[in-house]
């Protein structure tokens, strides 16, 4: 692989990880919100399910010390492409910045956990449909 390949696709990846981020957080507000004003579509069962599971996911991989996945691939290809950790190419320059931020372990631990526990609790409180 090109150095100029695997650059692209770790700013593929950042761009990915970014959209994975938005969904599971910004889809909480819109299940609370479109549960109290009737929305259907935030009881889609699949959707649901998925956001679910991708939170539970992360909660997990956080209690057990482990850096995502797509945190790890982006990495080895920016390695791959001879950049340091983050280079600075427009998309990874503005997405990390808003992706990644500098904090004690457990703060991650903790805040994954709430926010798994929050998407849980919509679980309930707003009702997926079959």
């Amino acid at each position: 692989m090109t150095p100029t390949t695997a650059a692209l696709l770790a700013d593929a990846l950042l761009a990915l990880h970014m959209g994975i981020v938005v969904f599971v957080v910004g889809l909480l507000p819109l299940i609370l919100v479109g549960g109290a004003l009737g929305w259907r579509w935030v009881r889609h069962f699949g959707l649901r399910l998925t956001h679910l599971a991708l939170m539970a996911f992360i909660a997990a991989q956080s209690w057990l010390g482990q850096l995502c996945p797509l945190t790890v691939w982006e990495q080895d290809l920016r390695r791959l492409a001879g950049q340091g950790s983050y280079g600075e190419s427009f998309i990874e320059h503005w997405l990390s910045r808003l992706l990644y931020w500098e904090a004690p372990w457990w703060v991650f631990v903790a805040a994954y956990t709430a926010f798994a526990v929050a998407v849980g609790v919509a679980w309930w409180g707003v009702r997926p449909r079959r």
